[in-house]
């Protein structure tokens, strides 16, 4: 019977436990009561509550606290004043004012974590720092010749090609290189005069009339300037000078290093000024075209570097130069133009390739930088947090540059040498948001009752 009566009993400490926890003021009796108990059954102390007078307090301070206002758990902006739940069925979560003690010390969104969490979420920051950025541009060109080393050969003079040495599209040849040889009538009326007027300047030169001198040395350089307007090489004049004997042919060379990419008259064949003998390229430099899209045009600017490859020439990377961006756009593709400049001193560029264009646009030398991960982007604001020490982490709004090659350009907003957070950063945001909602709600609670104080 008295084992009974103590499991009876022990079923009625178990069934009141909830109540009791509830009215920590009737623990007391409830324990003087059952002391006798404790001595026989050692393990029935375990299932009691443990709770001091000062605990009773506490317990009755906790129920005599009262929220602020309720949360909604999804927005923190919609409170609500009286307990309530969203669309979901969720209930608010009050919001007590000790909870946001000390937050006007700190820049609102602060958020403060136990290091042990830090590292549970894994947080992990990167310094703020200096590095030089370019807006990476990346299109397709075509290589072509540079117009400013492209040459078309006309003859000065009529006549017939008598004699033609270099007779092969792609052959190379160097400065003076003798092309062909041009039999014209007129250029021997020309060669005629000048030796008329090497003689009489050898029969007057020691007369001693002034101005009959003067005339035959006025005569001769008028008439060696002719046959230099007719492009009469130099070597042929002097020739002419020193044989006093007429060329039937006149020489046309090469006026620099190339290749000639176009051959316009056989021997035998007639021509005229309007005939083209010879189009040569010089390839030891080359242009290349790109066309680039309108929202890329405000990057670019002459003089940016760019870098080029090419399928036709696997493992090189060609280093040119933005030269000029043509004023006028393409109707059908809505790009605008851009030349680049390229050296080529071993002729691998061949016109009409295509190629891969990167181009390095913006550059800033000294730019500062955070990686692109750092940056939280909610459309209408872009923001950094700030590692503050002591698990404490500042929402800072940033005003963006230039981005290249996973980082940021930061115009405004963090200086450099701090810490900004990598991973993780919207989990800190979250809670970020709404502390930063409960600021405000208790700024406008504030102030709402120091309105109606005064009034």
């Amino acid at each position: 019977m008295k084992v009974l009566a103590l499991l009876l009993t022990l079923l009625a400490g178990l069934a009141g436990g909830y109540w009791l926890a509830l009215h920590p003021g009737a623990l007391g009796p409830v324990k003087e009561a059952l002391a006798p108990l404790r001595e026989e059954l050692p393990w029935l102390g375990k299932l009691l509550p443990q709770q001091t007078e000062e605990g009773a307090m506490s317990g009755m301070e906790q129920r005599e606290r009262k929220p602020l206002f309720y949360r909604n758990p999804m927005n923190p902006a919609i409170t609500s004043p009286v307990p309530a739940r969203d669309e979901m069925g969720m209930d608010y979560i009050p919001v007590y004012a000790d909870q946001e003690a000390g937050a006007g010390t700190e820049p609102a969104g602060t958020v403060k974590i136990d290091p042990v969490t830090v590292q549970n979420i894994g947080v992990r920051t990167a310094p703020v720092e200096r590095r030089a950025l370019s807006h990476e541009i990346r299109t397709v060109g075509r290589v072509a010749w540079d117009e400013e080393r492209l040459a078309r050969l006309h003859p000065k003079t009529e006549g017939w090609i008598e004699q033609q040495f270099v007779d092969k599209t792609g052959e190379p040849v160097h400065r003076d290189t003798i092309l062909l040889s041009i039999y014209s009538p007129q250029l021997v009326a020309t060669e005629q005069e000048y030796l008329l007027a090497l003689a009489n300047l050898e029969t007057l030169k020691e007369s001693p009339w002034p101005d009959i001198r003067r005339g035959a040395e006025e005569l001769v350089r008028t008439a060696r300037e002719r046959l230099k307007f007719l492009d009469v090489p130099e070597h042929q004049i002097r020739e002419l000078e020193q044989t006093r004997k007429i060329m039937k042919s006149l020489h046309i060379h090469s006026p620099f290093d190339g290749i000639v990419v176009a051959i316009g008259a056989r021997e035998g064949q007639y021509v005229t000024p309007a005939t083209e003998l010879y189009q040569i390229a010089d390839l030891s430099r080359v242009w290349v075209y790109a066309d680039i899209y309108e929202y890329e045009l405000p990057w670019v600017k002459e003089g940016d570097v760019a870098e080029m490859t090419l399928k036709a020439i696997p493992g090189r990377t060609f280093t040119g130069k933005v030269t000029y961006i043509y004023p006028y756009a393409e109707a059908r593709t809505r790009t605008v133009k851009v030349r680049l400049e390229f050296d080529n001193p071993d002729l691998a560029l061949k016109p009409d390739l295509f190629a891969d264009v990167v181009i390095h646009a913006g550059r800033q030398a000294d730019a500062l930088a955070v990686p692109e991960e750092a940056i939280v982007r909610s459309g209408e604001r872009n923001l950094v947090f700030v590692a503050k020490g002591e698990g404490r982490f500042e929402p800072r709004e940033v005003k963006l540059g230039l981005s290249a090659g996973g980082y940021v350009q930061i115009l405004s907003g963090v200086r450099e040498g701090e810490k900004v957070v990598t991973s993780s950063q919207f989990l800190i945001d979250s809670e970020s948001k709404l502390r930063e909602a409960t600021a405000k709600m208790l700024e406008q609670m504030s102030h709402h009752g120091d309105t109606e104080g005064t009034e």
